[in-house]
Formats: structure tokens, sequence, C-alpha cells
């Protein structure tokens, strides 16, 4: 941690071991500059598997908040009631954040593999690297899932610095597992790779942990992760900081996917235990990510805070089928799918798979203490970074996102006029576009088949016409209009409308393809001749 001030080291251990410290916070010999005309600063934080009733400022009350942190970043800046995730599965979520542009557009229309040899096609261009040739000093921490391998590596995609593991965290064994469900087994010991599987864990491949392209960690210790991202976060905010040199650092947690290690919970509670006990767990992480945040806005508050923007959202609802270890999609809650079986949230278009809680924060810019109501998507995020940087965007191809910079301002409040909802594997093909929001109204040309709690998919289902719910009435999505109403013909001629010219525009654009395949030899592995390719950490 060479280079980070005593006080930020001080202020890390101290939110993440949950107490709060009054502390004061030296400068570390870095000059804060005074000239407001410089470009802005970026902190973009991607929480996983995430729910919208998870955030405290977005629950009604009547029990104490998992999120003193993330409610404060809310008091003190604008909270988004209406944010949505590109996709409501990770990679392709991802992809869209990154390019914004949709999975038809971009490729990336489902999840990239342990033994991937590729990822987001090469072709398309990240806000990262945008910002990196418009002079940025650009850093990742966390979960990429967007290709490990050569070019398709963080650093190759935009980012001078990378820390973090190259896909989910259950996509790997370790010494030490998290609680998940079904409870699985610590990585094989042995002179030779175990060949066994235990369903739905790996067991035969570490997990690891990358710094920039060399696997420090193999596996990593989950329980010690969350440490090692918010030392990461401050030291990269000082060094930056002293660079003179504006920045971008995106955070993309490894909460709230399971396994989930928390500090605060026995390690001896195993899956199983009574129910209140594993929403404890669920509750104990949560804290654990705010603590996170909280590191990264006070640091960022002490170094530069009237230019740091900081942009907290999710990639996809909570994983139901995980039971007392997901998260709450609030009021959200798919009913008219819940009452048939099967879920209504991760990998679905219900809105609790893609209704994100979402946060901006930036002092004397964005209103303190605000929300809106706006429609908008992560994809959004692309645009309105690069004109806040002062970066055209690309000429080549067709961004689906919106500049959101005047709803961020406080100078609008007019979103998105209609926002499509990729398939992402419940029902139908992945990263078809059989969802469409248009206003208040939601139509499903598609429906059913995603796992809930205990089993039970539902029946795949598809809608001609579709089905479509008022959400400003119906939030809940429990009764769909009925097709001879006025209000649903309205609605039905602006969905078609709003889909065909999107499909249409897709159709004529200049469109990526991923590449899918696997290889065995594309699995990361710090040492081919160890089980489970262990390796000792670098120091």
């Amino acid at each position: 941690m060479a280079g980070i001030g005593i006080a930020s080291v001080v202020l890390v251990s101290a939110l993440l071991s949950g107490v709060v410290y009054h502390v004061t916070l030296q400068h570390s010999g870095v000059k804060l500059l005074a000239d407001t005309r410089k470009r802005p600063n970026f902190i973009v934080i991607l929480a996983d598997d995430i729910g919208w009733g998870d955030l405290g400022a977005n629950q009604a009350g009547g029990k104490p908040s998992d999120t003193p942190y993330l409610d404060q970043l809310a008091l003190e800046g604008k909270r988004f009631t209406d944010f949505h995730s590109p996709a409501s599965t990770c990679s392709p979520s991802r992809a869209s954040l990154l390019t914004g542009r949709y999975g038809l557009r971009n490729g990336v229309t489902h999840n990239f593999a342990v033994r991937s040899i590729a990822g987001l096609p090469l072709n398309e261009t990240t806000f990262a690297e945008l910002l990196q040739q418009a002079g940025y000093y650009t850093a990742m921490i966390g979960k990429w899932h967007l290709g490990h391998n050569g070019p398709y590596h963080p650093v190759n995609r935009g980012f001078d610095y990378y820390l973090g593991i190259p896909y989910s965290n259950d996509m790997g064994c370790t010494d030490m597992p998290g609680f998940d469900l079904p409870s699985c087994l610590p990585c094989t010991r042995g002179s030779q790779q175990s060949s066994g599987r235990q369903p739905g864990c790996f067991t035969d491949l570490a997990l690891p942990l990358y710094e920039n392209q060399t696997i420090k960690e193999q596996p990593l210790n989950l329980w010690r992760l969350t440490q090692k991202y918010a030392s990461a976060a401050v030291k990269i905010l000082h060094s930056a900081r002293e660079r003179k040199q504006p920045f971008l650092l995106y955070v993309a947690l490894a909460h709230m996917h399971v396994p989930l290690a928390p500090p605060d919970v026995d390690v001896g509670l195993g899956v199983g235990e009574e129910e209140e006990e594993g929403e404890g767990v669920y509750a104990a992480t949560l804290r654990e990510m705010d603590r996170l945040v909280g590191v990264i806005k006070a640091t960022s508050d002490l170094l530069d805070k009237e230019n740091n923007l900081i942009l907290f959202t999710g990639d996809n609802g909570p994983w139901e089928q995980k039971c007392q270890f997901a998260g709450s999609v609030g009021p959200f809650l798919g009913q008219w799918q819940t009452s048939r079986g099967g879920g209504s949230a991760k990998r679905t278009t219900w809105e609790g798979g893609h209704r994100m809680p979402t946060v901006a924060y930036w002092p004397g810019r964005v209103p303190a203490n605000t929300s809106s109501g706006a429609l908008l998507s992560g994809m959004d995020i692309f645009p309105t970074i690069l004109s806040l940087a002062g970066v055209d965007l690309p000429r080549d191809r067709k961004v689906d996102g919106m500049d959101m910079t005047d709803i961020l301002l406080g100078k609008s409040d007019t979103g998105r006029k209609s926002l499509l909802h990729p398939n992402s594997g419940a029902a139908g093909l992945f990263g078809d576009l059989q969802t469409v929001r248009v206003g208040p109204h939601k139509a499903f040309y598609l429906t059913g088949a995603a796992e809930a709690c205990g089993g039970g998919g539902g029946q795949s289902q598809v809608h001609n016409p579709p089905l479509i719910f008022d959400l400003s009435r119906d939030p809940q999505e429990q009764t769909p209009l009925a097709p001879e109403s006025e209000e649903y013909q309205a609605a039905l001629q602006a969905v078609q409308r709003e889909r065909e010219a999107v499909l249409w525009d897709i159709a004529t654009d200049n469109v990526s393809t991923a590449d899918y395949a696997t290889d065995r030899a594309a699995a990361p592995c710090c040492d081919l001749s160890l089980a489970a390719c262990r390796c000792h950490p670098l120091r």
C-alpha cells in the first residue's frame, strides 16, 4: 500500500471493520488543485446480483438499513427509481454498459465461460478505451467477465491497471468456500487435477486473482477479497491524484453474487440452517459491500470532492434460486409469472431482473437529496461519461444509450421514450428483444422458464398479442391490460412501432459477433502441474 496516506489506511480499516472513527484526514502531500474547469473524474461502481430493494433508501422503512453509506450517497446526491441494467445476466449487461449498445449490436448475448477463448468482440469500443485515448488514467477493480485471454483482457480493452477476477466468483473453487446453495467443497489438494464435478460447483479449477495480466493468487481467498479491493481503490485514487491527470475508476464488485463471504458472520454457519440465519449472511454481505462504497466515497471526498462523479448501479437483479442468499426486488415481484411457477428476477425480463438501485453523487453539480423517475439504462452511462469528458461518440456504429447529463445535473427529468429488455437465459434466444417498455407500459412477447427458489421454472410461453402491463399502476406486474381496452390498443401500437424501429436500426448497423468457443487450455492457470492450478500468492 505504498503511496497511500496514513489516514486513508486507517479509514479503510475502520470502515471495513464496521467501526466508524472520526479521523483527521491528511492529504498525503497531494496538492489539491482549484481549477474547476478541468475534466471530471469518474468512479463507476457496479454491484453484482443486487436487488432494487436492497438499497435502504429504496425501502419503505420499518427496519434498520444495511446500506447506510449508500443511503448517505443518495442523500447527498440523486437516487434513480426507474434505472435498468442493460440485460439480466452478467456478460451481456457488462458489455452493454461499456459499449452503450444492445447485445444484438455488440455481439455479447450470454455469459462467457471459464474456458472461453475470446470475449467482447475486438471491434467494439469501450468507454475506457475512448477515455484512455483522451488522456485519462483508467483503472479497473473487480469482475470482468468479458474475456480473459490475450487481447480480450481488461488491460487490452482500455484499462491502464486491473485487479480482480476474470469472471463470477462461483466459477472456480476456493480453499474456504463461502455461503452458497448448494454448498460447495474446497479445492482439490493433490498432484493431479480433479475430474470430478459437484452439481452447481466448480471443483477442478481454482478461482484466480489477477493483477494486470499476472495471476497473483489461485485460489484466491474470498474472505479477504473486499479488503484487497478497498486498499487497491484507495491506492488508485491517490495515484491518479498525484498524476494530476483525469481518471476513470471502474469497480465491479463481487457483492452480491454467491458465494457470499462476509467477515462478521460465523464461518461455521452452514447452508441448511434456519432461514433467518441465511438472511443474516446476506445482510452481513450487504453491509460489507456498503462499507466498501463508503471507503471509496470518503477517499474521493478527501482528494477531489467537487470534481469526482460517483455512479453506483447493478448488473442484474437477485439470483432468486439461491433462496436466502439472494436479495430483495422490492415491490417488483413479477406476480403474473410467480403465480404460475418460476422466477421473476435474474435471467428474466420482469422488473425484478433488471430494475437497479442506482445513485449518482457529484457535490456542487448533481443536486443533493433529489430523486428522478426518468426511464434510464446502464447503456446511458457510455454517452454520458463521454459527453462530460468532452469525448466524441464513435462514428462508425450506432449507440443505444442516451446522454443523461441534463438529468444528472437537475436540468431535466425527461428520460428515454422506450427501452427494450433482451432475453437473458430464462426463455427464447439469447439477446432477442422480446420485452418492450414505452412510457409506463411494458409488453411481453415471451415469458417463463427462470428457476425460482426451491425449483420450478415455469413454462416458456409466447404471447401474440403481447401481455401489456401499466407499471405506473401495477409495478408488481400482476394484471395485464385487457386486450380489448383502448389503453391496450394504444399501447400496443406504440410498442410495435418502437420495437420495429429498433430491430430495423440494428439490422442496418455495423454489428459484431462474439466468439463463444471454448478450449481447456484457455482456462486461467498459474501452474498446470498442480492440482486445481494452485499457486502461492506472489509477494
